[in-house]
């Protein structure tokens, strides 16, 4: 799954959250945007959480984006 083929919905970002606290951290600003926006499914959450994630270190988000390929 190519960083450009991830789709950022609600059902996502939960999962996406889980690897990013094992890669990052769990009080990284993308996992916490990623938790919001899985918990709360608004479109402002979902658009922050993909903001804050493809602010994240390329291989970060290959490596998270990996995660859920297992």
């Amino acid at each position: 799954m190519a960083d450009d083929d991830f789709k950022f919905d609600a059902a996502m970002m939960g999962r996406l959250a889980g690897a990013l606290a094992f890669i990052v951290g769990a009080d990284h600003a993308a996992t916490k945007a990623l938790k919001a926006a899985s918990e709360t499914g608004a479109e402002k959450d979902i658009k922050a959480a993909r903001t804050q994630f493809l602010r994240l270190k390329p291989g970060d988000r290959r490596a998270a984006l990996t995660m859920l390929n297992d």
